[in-house]
């Protein structure tokens, strides 16, 4: 048979989202027998909450249960009990029609970059920050650009540094996720203020993140960009405060002059989210389930003290602020680079020897992450206590 004369596109050549292949790899051990701890993956452990669980539970038990399609920006209740939790949590009074429910925030990302750039566009990202942003854009063949935040900055950047960038290399776009994944840093409630209206009055559209609100170590639940300006994209989801991942369930507030457009993409992209999710998702923003994710809240804050309180056993430096979402990002010991030399073999090693799953920091940082982990707190205060206590062994083994 001759050669194929087919190849992949050139814009789909995207690095691979490692946290998903250490995923795999846990698997694999596990179904080897093997007691691996999972630091990886972003993901409560709790699961949703229960009134969600009973609503899907009611609705998988109907005699003659039919989930037909829905429309292409979700079913108009679970908008309007979106809009109001906007008005419960920031006090911003918004219509039902500005929400596009997605498919995960996934969706709402590949919908938003599509309606708002053109090829060729440039948008800033923070550096270190989540991988998908990066790889979305660059097979949509939008420029990134790249805005350092690292521990010189102590993780952040702020509207002088924007500025800065943009007189160099003008910007069309910037996408900004508080609480930061992997940082887990947060932009208070000025600098949110300076950025959105920086933005705004710079022809900047601003791409906000806010799938980590409500998951915060203070009196902050987080600012949403719309608070300030009604033209940036808002994206959300149900997957971390609700603990609802695998629901592949998100949300968009859209901009007035965007709406159209992601209304037609959506329905080629998707067609629609998830019918019977968004039935039982409804109940999300029952004040029970409000409860309830408060309550695994406070298990990540004890959980998080616990990782800071045992730092020093491990050590681990010039760690990231964890103001908000359930990371740590910190590099390694001086002593574990010096024997492995960067941080994709330190975590290798720890996932062969110690059965500890970390994901090395190469995943949000082209230019600095060899140097840097990120373990996730969402595995809950025994695993993580047990993880640590294999990681100090490891630590203390290395010659």
């Amino acid at each position: 048979m001759a050669a194929s004369q087919f190849s992949p596109s050139r814009r789909s050549a995207v690095a691979r989202f490692q946290v998903m292949d250490i995923v795999s790899d846990v698997d694999a051990m596990k179904a080897q027998g093997i007691d691996v701890i999972s630091l990886g993956a972003g993901e409560p452990s709790g699961g949703a909450p229960a009134a969600v669980n009973r609503e899907a539970a009611r609705l998988h038990n109907l005699e003659s249960p039919v989930f037909n399609y829905t429309p292409s920006l979700g079913i108009n209740n679970l908008r309007q009990a979106i809009a109001d939790h906007y008005r419960r949590w920031y006090d911003l009074d918004i219509c039902y029609e500005s929400v596009a429910v997605t498919t995960g925030s996934s969706g709402a990302f590949v919908a938003s970059f599509i309606a708002a750039f053109d090829v060729g566009d440039r948008v800033g990202l923070a550096r270190p920050g989540y991988p998908a942003y990066r790889n979305i854009l660059r097979a949509l063949d939008v420029d990134v650009v790249d805005l350092p935040a690292g521990v010189e900055t102590n993780f952040r950047f702020n509207v002088d540094h924007l500025a800065t960038f943009h007189a160099e290399q003008p910007l069309d776009g910037l996408i900004l996720a508080s609480p930061n994944n992997p940082t887990g840093t947060m932009v208070n409630r000025e600098d949110m203020r300076q950025l959105a209206v920086w933005c705004a009055d710079n022809g900047v559209r601003l791409v906000s993140d806010e799938i980590y609100h409500g998951i915060t170590y203070g009196d902050d639940r987080g600012t949403s960009a719309w608070e300030f300006d009604r033209n940036a994209i808002v994206i959300s989801s149900f997957s971390k405060y609700w603990g609802m991942p695998g629901w592949r369930l998100g949300w968009m507030l859209m901009p007035q002059d965007l709406a159209p457009a992601v209304s037609g993409l959506s329905g080629s992209i998707s067609l629609c989210p998830p019918a019977a999710g968004q039935y039982a998702a409804i109940q999300a923003f029952s004040a029970e389930a409000y409860a309830e994710s408060d309550a695994e809240v406070a298990e990540f804050a004890r959980t998080r003290q616990l990782v800071l309180d045992n730092v020093h056993r491990l050590g681990w430096r010039n760690a990231a602020p964890a103001d908000g979402a359930f990371y740590y990002y910190a590099q390694p010991s001086k002593k574990a680079l010096a024997c492995y030399g960067n941080s994709v073999a330190y975590a290798a090693a720890v996932l062969e020897h110690a059965h500890v799953a970390l994901v090395p920091g190469v995943d949000f940082d082209g230019v600095d992450g060899s140097q840097y982990v990120r373990i996730s707190f969402a595995a809950g205060y025994d695993n993580v206590a047990r993880a640590i206590e294999r990681l100090v062994d490891f630590e203390e083994s290395m010659q």
